[in-house]
């Protein structure tokens, strides 16, 4: 299987191919410049590298969220190209399992956590250890308090990983103490790889036209419009 795979969704713009179940190339930035300009240059580098055209393709991975809303539009519109001009097949890959996949291993709950800001974390509870990680809790938006408070029901230990872990260290030490563990700086981030790695094993491929983003809570724009329409009617 020759695989491609891009994440958009957060900080980081990542590309990685994998080849017959290896990783043959992996690149990541974080950088000022927005993901639209880094992500098909990524792309064209990541395939010379690996001596392979959109066209030689099994698959595209694309990660779809949860994650910046404009983040995760680059990366599914992205996708969306390149798969049209071969019909290429494409796996959807959640944000959050991607970040548990990097950080195999630990003896506890993994908890992912991407900031949403005012108080809430985008978050999710997996196990480690086997070929994907076990979901232990769904994808949800919630105040930190009220994922701490799910999240305490599932283990002993939590190993927080993410762009929201630290935004909410202090919180997370005031309100788990010594039961919060985080991760090391080069295993904070969705490594590409990992997105690569679930999406080599997905059993199923969608449809390019099918490819969607995964939003938790709408954008801010659906968001204020809805309450523009509330307070004309009043």
């Amino acid at each position: 299987m020759k695989l491609l795979a891009i994440d958009t969704s957060g900080p980081v713009c990542g590309v990685a191919i994998l080849v017959n179940g290896a990783i043959v190339y992996e690149a990541a930035t974080i950088n000022k410049m927005t993901h639209s300009v880094n992500l098909l240059p990524m792309i064209d580098t990541a395939c010379q590298a690996a001596g392979l055209t959109i066209a030689q393709l099994d698959r595209i991975a694309c990660v779809v969220g949860p994650g910046s809303f404009t983040g995760v539009r680059i990366g599914v519109s992205t996708v969306k190209g390149l798969a049209h001009a071969h019909n290429t097949a494409c796996v959807a890959v959640d944000a959050l399992e991607a970040m548990a996949a990097g950080v195999g291993g630990f003896e506890g709950v993994v908890c992912p956590i991407q900031d949403a800001r005012a108080g809430q974390v985008y978050g999710a509870a997996f196990h480690t250890g086997g070929a994907r990680p076990q979901r232990l809790m769904e994808d949800i938006p919630l105040k930190l308090e009220l994922f701490v408070e799910r999240i305490s029901q599932l283990g002993e230990r939590f190993l927080f990983v993410g762009d929201g872990m630290p935004v909410h260290r202090a919180k997370l030490q005031q309100l788990l103490g010594e039961r919060a563990v985080f991760a090391q700086p080069q295993l904070a981030f969705l490594r590409p790889a990992s997105v690569a790695h679930l999406g080599a094993l997905a059993e199923e491929t969608v449809d390019y036209r099918d490819l969607a983003p995964l939003y938790l809570r709408a954008p801010n724009a659906a968001m204020n419009r809805k309450l523009m329409e509330a307070a004309a009617h009043e």
